[in-house]
């Protein structure tokens, strides 16, 4: 034998033990349900999880069992990431906008054997209690409390539970290849389907996407995860802290600007991270309020294509740099970030906002290509468009409890976007396959529209949808939702589209809307919308 390096399995209790070990007084705020601030610190969300894991398998639960959430981004929900992984059971958490149905149908297709939940959602337990097939514990985060109790027979709460715990509990050998979380896609048509990530496949994320080039958290850092922790494991983030030792702030259930600038302010945040329509509240309340948010560098911002103008606000109001990133819940999610190389140095502002208009490059560890709809490669050249897939050490194979794979027979994946790649690798979403617009056998983007309404003053949100038209097929609809007290026209909105785009690509309709329906990681949810307004220019 020449000589081999050591191995040691990549696991989620590595990464909390070393939080422990090397930054264990590093800051963990949280913003609890009542509204109050909880103050931790990394040693402490260790102990506790260490403590929670005991507790848990003292009352039976066993590694490879799904332990469930629904709950807001807190103390208690860090703590059952790290406590439920780390003891090599599976953390599974839930998105709780999802419609009642769907709860059922995913807690039991999961087979969860343990139901966490933050007291707003105690109702939905109540409720649907009858139905779980498999729970044998729904635990309250919380203290004890009697009015609860009476709500659902049998309730745990999850401080008696830490207190039932060993503080000397020593984390399990766990394999890296052993499943560690459950996320289930927001599908809008269908059952939503389970994508089940490694230990491995979260620290491989945690490094590739963390490089100087990603995320780029560091232990100097104050980061805001806005994206719920129900959302992709909030892309992330609670791992790559735990990793890095930067102060972690859990903004709880207020997601409203107002709330967001003060936890910013107070904070000293220096990056956060959510979808557009969470950015779009907090310009308009940073706005309201006067901030100049001086402790904020940049914010990520992936879910859905982000406004250029939002790009440009940030940058030239608040001196904050936006990134554009791109995932899915099947890519764990970090498929791409938008930073810039060093050859863009040079070019102008303009120049450079317009290549973060992007949705960027993929770190190491993926790799993305772009075919035509007979499956053949595309040229990375900026120009050509095609279905956009992925293939890398954390992207999805086959789907929870599904024997096929998921993949192309070549082994990528299939996002279901369309998109372009230059030659420097920077990818650019032109739209969901599903949601782009034919009219007369040509494309219409929708996520250019948007942006070119977004724009404008007086709008705060749009989205574009594809409405049924007798001659072309289909036809541009925009739906506009104007900012609070102020007043726009149709004729005004159509007129801000000239000489931004083509006129054939110019919204037929505008129709203003006091709400767009958005689901529960922040989209709008355009099926809604096409089955609103779908028959809008036939029915006159």
């Amino acid at each position: 034998m020449l000589g081999q390096m050591m191995r040691q399995e990549l696991t989620i209790s590595s990464l909390i033990a070393h939080a422990a070990r090397y930054h264990g007084d590093g800051e963990v705020v949280s913003v609890e349900t009542d509204g109050s601030l909880y103050r931790s610190d990394w040693a402490g969300v260790e102990l506790r999880a260490r403590k929670l894991a005991s507790a848990l398998e003292n009352r039976g639960i066993e590694a490879g069992d799904r332990v469930a959430t629904i709950a807001w981004n807190n103390m208690r929900h860090l703590e059952i990431y790290f406590g439920v992984a780390g003891a090599g059971m599976i953390c599974h958490t839930i998105n709780p906008r999802l419609f009642p149905e769907q709860l059922v149908y995913i807690i039991n297709h999961a087979e969860d054997k343990v139901l966490f939940l933050d007291k707003t959602f105690l109702p939905v337990a109540a409720k649907l209690g009858e139905h779980l097939k498999t729970v044998k514990h729904i635990v309250l985060m919380g203290a004890h409390d009697e009015e609860a109790a009476q709500m659902v027979p049998g309730l745990l709460f999850y401080d008696d539970l830490i207190a039932e715990g060993s503080d000397d509990y020593a984390w399990p050998h766990v394999d890296e290849n052993a499943p560690s979380s459950l996320c289930y896609t927001s599908g809008t048509t269908g059952n939503p389907k389970g994508v089940l990530y490694t230990h491995r496949s979260t620290v491989l994320h945690s490094i590739g996407g963390n490089q100087p080039d990603g995320l780029a958290i560091s232990a100097s850092d104050s980061v805001m995860p806005v994206v719920p922790m129900f959302h992709v494991n909030a892309w992330g983030v609670p791992y790559i802290a735990a990793g890095t030792g930067c102060k972690l702030v859990l903004p709880g259930p207020g997601l409203d600007g107002e709330s967001l600038v003060k936890l910013i302010d107070g904070e000293q945040v220096t990056l956060a991270l959510g979808v557009p329509t969470i950015w779009l509240g907090l310009l308009q309340a940073l706005e309201k309020a006067g901030s100049t948010a001086p402790s904020l560098e940049r914010t990520v911002v992936g879910g859905s294509a982000c406004p250029p103008s939002m790009i440009q606000t940030f940058r030239e109001k608040y001196n904050v740099t936006l990134i554009h990133a791109w995932g899915m819940t099947e890519t764990s999610p970090l498929g791409t970030l938008n930073n810039l190389l060093k050859k863009h140095d040079t070019l102008s502002v303009a120049d450079q906002n317009k290549i973060r208009e992007g949705q960027g490059r993929p770190p190491y560890g993926v790799e993305l290509r772009i075919v035509d709809e007979e499956g053949h490669i595309l040229p990375q050249d900026g120009t050509s468009q095609g279905e956009l897939q992925i293939r890398g050490h954390w992207i999805v194979d086959s789907y929870f409890k599904v024997e096929k794979t998921a993949l192309t027979m070549d082994g990528w994946f299939d996002t279901g976007d369309v998109a372009t790649i230059d030659p420097n690798g920077y990818m650019i979403i032109r739209d969901r396959s599903k949601d782009i617009i034919k009219s007369g056998g040509e494309w219409i983007s929708t996520v250019e529209l948007e942006n070119i309404a977004i724009g404008h003053p007086a709008v705060a949100n749009a989205a574009a949808i594809a409405a049924r038209h007798e001659k072309w097929d289909e036809r541009p609809v925009v739906v506009v939702l104007p900012h609070a007290g102020q007043t726009v026209t149709e004729e005004e909105i159509l007129a801000f589209y000239d000489g931004k785009i083509a006129k054939w690509q110019i919204p037929d309709k505008v129709i203003f809307v006091d709400a767009l329906p958005l689901g529960g990681t922040g989209k709008v949810l355009k099926n809604k919308l096409r089955e609103q307004f779908g028959d809008v220019l036939i029915d006159g």
